[in-house]
């Protein structure tokens, strides 16, 4: 409802007995619209990160959370599997297409988070551009030609999808310092350490070593010997070295080590906890809201 004030100014100080003051009126108020809320559904919302994205969303302003789909924890409500002090009264589904039509009969702005795996993406896609809704893709190791595909599906049907590498502002800002420092260096060594062995390098890992490359640069010339293991896997042809670490209990890191002539240029990021992929994960919601084709990574709004 739009709300309307007035008040009313004299415009003659002075009393004058055959002078009746005049007033003039001055009006604010707001007419706008309300603004409708962005209607979210989290695919993958049983997982560590599906849970941080719903407090998330619930959190984030203009955004809704609509539905909650896993293949754990069926029928349990969202927000009591999060640990939020209320129910949402969100059950816990394993139909993406049942949300997806539910949704879209309320003719409101929908968007799908994606957490799922990589042999699912492009179905969920699909299906979310099926019934009119844009999609967010949070999934590591998806195929070239997966994404080859979505962008192809993405810009038949004029809708937009944000397929993120990473979530974290920071992994992306540490690879933007990386490209610049890379054209005054020639010595460089990505160090990585994770809590477990299921994917190594890391996708932050070789994008580093994919952005290093191709710049007209040979790294590490004086230490060719490609041959040795210890010595970590050599990405590319520019001879980008990594060294993976395994340590339970350590945070998610990610380190690049740049030499010069008497100096050492270290760029390193740590990740402590799934939170803070969140504020990427909510622009990455609020940009794929305008777009009408498929962006591939977040540093593209940055």
């Amino acid at each position: 409802m739009a709300a309307l004030s007035c008040r009313l100014y004299p415009t003659n100080y002075k009393a004058s007995p055959n002078v009746k003051p005049k007033f003039s009126i001055s009006c604010s108020g707001s007419a706008q619209p309300p603004q409708t809320n962005v209607k979210v559904i989290i695919n993958g919302a049983a997982k560590e990160i599906g849970r941080a994205a719903v407090l998330a969303v619930t959190r984030a302003r203009g955004m809704e959370l609509a539905g909650a789909v896993d293949t754990r924890f069926l029928g349990q409500d969202i927000g009591e599997l999060c640990g939020m002090e209320e129910p949402l009264e969100i059950p816990v589904i394993n139909d993406l297409v049942m949300v997806l039509g539910s949704i879209s009969q309320s003719k409101a702005t929908g968007i799908v988070i994606d957490f799922t795996d990589p042999a699912t993406v492009y179905d969920n896609v699909k299906q979310a551009t099926a019934f009119g809704m844009k999609s967010v893709v949070y999934v590591p190791k998806i195929k070239p030609e997966t994404i080859t595909a979505l962008s192809a599906l993405c810009e038949k049907a004029t809708t937009g999808c944000v397929v993120a590498p990473t979530l974290s502002i920071g992994s992306i800002l540490l690879q933007q310092a990386a490209i610049q420092a890379a054209f005054h260096y020639n010595n460089v060594e990505i160090v990585e350490s994770r809590e477990n062995a299921r994917d190594f390098p890391s996708p932050d890992a070789i994008q580093i070593a994919n952005n290093l490359s191709n710049l007209g640069q040979i790294y590490n010339k004086e230490d060719a010997s490609t041959d040795v293991s210890a010595r970590g896997q050599v990405l590319g042809e520019d001879g980008v070295r990594v060294h993976s670490l395994v340590l339970p209990g350590l945070p998610a890191s990610t380190a690049v080590h740049f030499s010069g002539p008497g100096e050492i240029y270290t760029l390193k990021h740590d990740i402590t906890d799934v939170q803070s992929l969140m504020p990427g994960l909510i622009l990455a919601i609020r940009k794929v809201v305008r777009l009408k084709n498929l962006v591939y990574g977040l540093e593209k709004f940055l």
